[in-house]
């Protein structure tokens, strides 16, 4: 699946507030040039495996599956990892070592940022199970919580800051990751789907 917008835009803006914030008096103290570098290094990573994303889903027992990508693994588990190192680093220098106030406060918020992002990434993506055969979706949630569609109620298929969702007539969703292994095939086929879905309808109102 190509890249989207979102995908270069985000990365970009968080170096270049980054940057500016440096020359803020209020900022001016914090490491953000060493901040900023560990943002372009994790980009250019997330590049590198974004190039070994599987286009097609895994089939398992006649449904075809996805599954996390590299992608997803190093995002989650390097933020945890990361988070834990900058707590870490609250605790054990700020107890010993005399540290401005600010610096404090902005390793703090800054481990507690990356803690919610690979929470939030383990429970939309890690943990979660998505599959589909010939007659419905199925998804289940990382709490154990199934939504099923089926094919003949698909209308829509769009992009969101989540992934992809694909919608029914009667509001029923389901959103899937757009770095899961198998997320383009999967897009495609529910496209096609709605497609064919929408045209009966396109012909009836066109011989109204």
């Amino acid at each position: 699946m190509p890249l989207r917008w979102q995908e270069v835009a985000v990365p970009l803006s968080i170096i270049i507030s980054l940057l500016i914030l440096k020359y803020v008096p209020l900022t001016a103290d914090l490491p953000l040039s060493r901040a900023a570098g560990v943002v372009a290094f994790g980009y250019a990573a997330f590049l590198a495996l974004r190039l070994l994303q599987s286009e097609e889903a895994l089939l398992v027992d006649g449904w075809s599956e996805l599954r996390p990508s590299l992608v997803e693994y190093f995002a989650c588990y390097g933020a945890a990892a990361l988070a834990v190192v900058l707590m870490s680093a609250v605790i054990v220098i700020g107890s010993s070592k005399h540290i401005p106030a600010t610096q404090m406060i902005a390793t703090f918020l800054a481990s507690l940022l990356l803690g919610a992002g690979a929470l939030g990434i383990g429970l939309d993506g890690l943990f979660t199970r998505v599959r589909w055969n010939n007659k419905c979706i199925e998804h289940r949630s990382a709490l154990g919580r199934v939504t099923s569609i089926i094919w003949s109620d698909v209308r829509a298929v769009r992009p969101n800051w989540r992934g992809i969702t694909i919608a029914t007539q009667s509001a029923g969703t389901i959103t899937f990751s757009q770095f899961h292994a198998g997320a383009a095939q999967l897009a495609t086929h529910a496209s096609n789907r709605a497609r064919r879905n929408a045209e009966p309808a396109s012909k009836a109102f066109a011989t109204l």
